[in-house]
């Protein structure tokens, strides 16, 4: 597996970022609002293999206090690979001068974070736009 990492959003293909959401499967994120979110973040990611991108993930962060890792995705075909692992890591390399840390995972995933370091936290909660998809999705829970 040959992987080009970049940091780059500069000549990023917006609609294929998108389709690399639905495939992971994240969501349906629309590339305009793939390229304002990501536009606002600190610090980004993405992996390449033959031209083609295969992961990404990015950062909140406000530069001393808080971090927020989000949108972290790799293609099906590259899962298992350690490729999400690689992004996580580059991201918390790039983060490592905040106080904390943060971050939520996929239901099912959370191994994968542990791994790395995270923890659950016992006060983390969440307001989402769809809060009944949140609970079906095993995001919200009624404790």
């Amino acid at each position: 597996m040959s992987i080009q990492w970049t940091e780059s959003i500069e000549d990023l293909d917006w609609g294929e970022l998108a389709a690399l959401y639905r495939a992971a499967p994240l969501g349906d994120k629309k590339p305009d609002d793939l390229k304002l979110v990501f536009a606002n973040s600190m610090f980004l990611c993405f992996a390449f293999e033959h031209r083609k991108l295969v992961a990404a993930g990015r950062v909140i962060a406000d530069g001393r206090d808080c971090a927020y890792l989000c949108d972290i995705a790799v293609l099906p075909s590259h899962q298992g690979r350690g490729l999400g692992k690689s992004v996580v890591s580059r991201l918390l390399d790039r983060s490592k001068r905040h106080r904390k840390i943060i971050l939520y995972a996929v239901p099912g995933r959370e191994g994968l974070y542990r791994k790395l370091g995270f923890r659950r936290m016992r006060t983390a909660m969440a307001i989402f736009e769809d809060q009944d998809d949140a609970y079906a999705r095993g995001y919200l829970c009624e404790t």
